[in-house]
């Protein structure tokens, strides 16, 4: 989907209801301690493509030149710019003749500002880094590079990366912040989260600009002016008086993830099944969970409850399904429209680019094209939205698909398998069939990326069951295995 006509709302976030209190607090900041240039100062950023790594180092850069100072920049994003590693070399000097090369030397870095963790714990980020001498300012916050495409489940082991970047600088030169959270929380989106790294990085002393000079940067950039300003402050409050954005922060109403009660799971899936589809849908779903639970309880007092967690998380996926019903409905329920209030003024001319099976048919044996429709689509939604009680079937043509016949499926094979796995469930064998009960989370995706990311669970799940009970179910034959794999090009799990 795309808009076109309106006009980014100029603030919200937290800062909408405290902006005067907001702009006092900063004006009250001290400056950080003027740089002695003795030599050039060698500045290191890293990031991930399209997040506006290069942007933050052309600012620097810019501000320098602005006051009156020499300073070059060498950006290294390689081939695959959006979501690849981006690391830009910034040089700043008081004599021009200080700066007799753009990249920076071995362990010559300054200081460095990792917007991300992964790309700043790597080889070549780390080879400019000098035991005692480099500052470094990270981002602890996960942000998904290039293999999260193919790998969407794979760890990034921050902890170990942030181990790493100790090891190299000294612990003591090593501080972490999160700016994604302080832009969202406080801006409304995370699309300025590197520029909140950067005011962050600024009022610390690791980017030896003058404010206005960085200020006028930012204006001369052109680009979301007053909120890449909004942004800078933000990062340079965060970094002189993080308690008073502690009490501005408004508790949270989405339940984490992970320390999600079994209650509040099923709570929100009835909410969410209910209308997807009705009340006995979520009945359907709540009966399953509730099984697993009971089997459960009785094995051990365990409050977590693995295994029921991994059924209803992976059960609430399965009988949620994104079918033609459900999108028109996500899309007239009235809180897409609520979104593109909060972040859009102005008229709206919606366009959206989607993959009807009726009109868009996969052409020797690619994937479908997606086509674009115009904003008449927005009420033709709403009296889809409608047709959900013709899921299922004989009039539901669009449940003919060989990918709804498959998820219908899916849910009647899980529902038998959790039935299995229950009866016999033992303490010693719970890992085991926590690892079955989990696999559904990995079938993302929509089209032929569903059906391969399906096939790799299945044969994930064979080699699961064999070692659940070998006579039941005989340990699957490689080549088996190895044919679920044949012809599949992107996958996740």
């Amino acid at each position: 989907m795309s808009v076109t006509g309106g006009q980014p709302r100029k603030h919200s976030g937290l800062l909408t209801a405290r902006r005067d209190d907001f702009l006092q607090r900063v004006q009250a900041l001290p400056l950080p301690a003027p740089h002695a240039w003795t030599g050039p100062y060698d500045l290191l950023v890293t990031g991930v493509g399209g997040t506006g790594v290069v942007t933050v180092g052309a600012l620097v850069t810019m501000a320098a030149h602005l006051q009156g100072h020499s300073a070059s920049v060498l950006d290294f994003m390689g081939f695959a710019q959006k979501g690849g590693a981006v690391l830009s070399f910034v040089r700043l000097a008081a004599d021009p003749a200080a700066l007799n090369q753009v990249r920076i030397d071995a362990q010559q870095a300054d200081a460095v500002l990792a917007c991300d963790l992964v790309v700043a714990a790597s080889a070549d980020a780390l080879q400019t880094v000098r035991h005692g001498r480099t500052r470094i300012l990270a981002n602890q916050h996960p942000i998904p590079v290039a293999e999260s495409v193919r790998k969407p489940d794979a760890e990034l082991h921050l902890a170990e990366l942030l181990a790493k970047l100790q090891h190299a600088a000294g612990a003591e030169r090593v501080q972490t912040f999160d700016a994604q959270s302080l832009a969202q929380d406080f801006l409304g989106d995370t699309i300025t989260s590197n520029i909140v790294a950067l005011g962050f990085a600024w009022q610390r002393g690791l980017v030896p600009v003058a404010l206005p000079a960085l200020q006028r940067a930012i204006e001369l950039n052109g680009v979301a002016v007053a909120t890449n300003q909004l942004a800078l402050s933000l990062g340079r409050l965060a970094a002189a008086d993080p308690a008073a954005l502690t009490a501005w922060r408004e508790p949270s109403t989405d339940e984490d993830v992970v320390t999600e009660s079994l209650a509040a799971l099923i709570g929100r899936a009835r909410v969410h099944l209910s209308a997807w589809q009705n009340a006995a849908w979520a009945d359907r779903f709540e009966r399953c969970v509730r099984g697993a639970q009971a089997r459960e309880q009785a094995l051990n007092d365990d409050p977590a409850l693995p295994f029921t967690q991994a059924v209803a998380r992976s059960l609430f996926k399965l009988m949620s399904y994104k079918d033609e019903y459900e999108v028109a409905r996500l899309y007239t329920d009235g809180s897409f429209q609520r979104a593109l209030h909060d972040q859009f003024e102005g008229e709206l001319q919606l366009a959206f680019h989607m993959a009807p099976p009726l009109l868009a048919r996969p052409k020797n044996g690619q994937p479908p094209r997606k086509i674009t429709l115009g904003p008449w689509l927005l009420p033709a939604l709403k009296l889809l939205a409608h047709g959900k009680a013709l899921r299922g079937t004989a009039l539901d043509l669009f449940g003919r698909s060989e990918e709804r016949r498959l998820e219908r499926q899916l849910i009647v094979d899980f529902e038998n398998r959790v039935a299995e796995l229950a009866a016999s469930l033992e303490r010693d064998r719970l890992p085991t069939a926590i690892a079955i009960a989990r696999l559904p989370l990995t079938m993302r995706g929509f089209g032929h990326v569903k059906l391969a990311n399906v096939a790799l669970a299945r044969a994930r799940e064979a080699e699961l069951l064999h070692r659940w009970d070998p006579a039941r179910h005989p340990r699957p034959p490689a080549t088996a295995a190895a044919g679920q794999f044949k012809g599949i090009a992107v996958v996740g799990g």
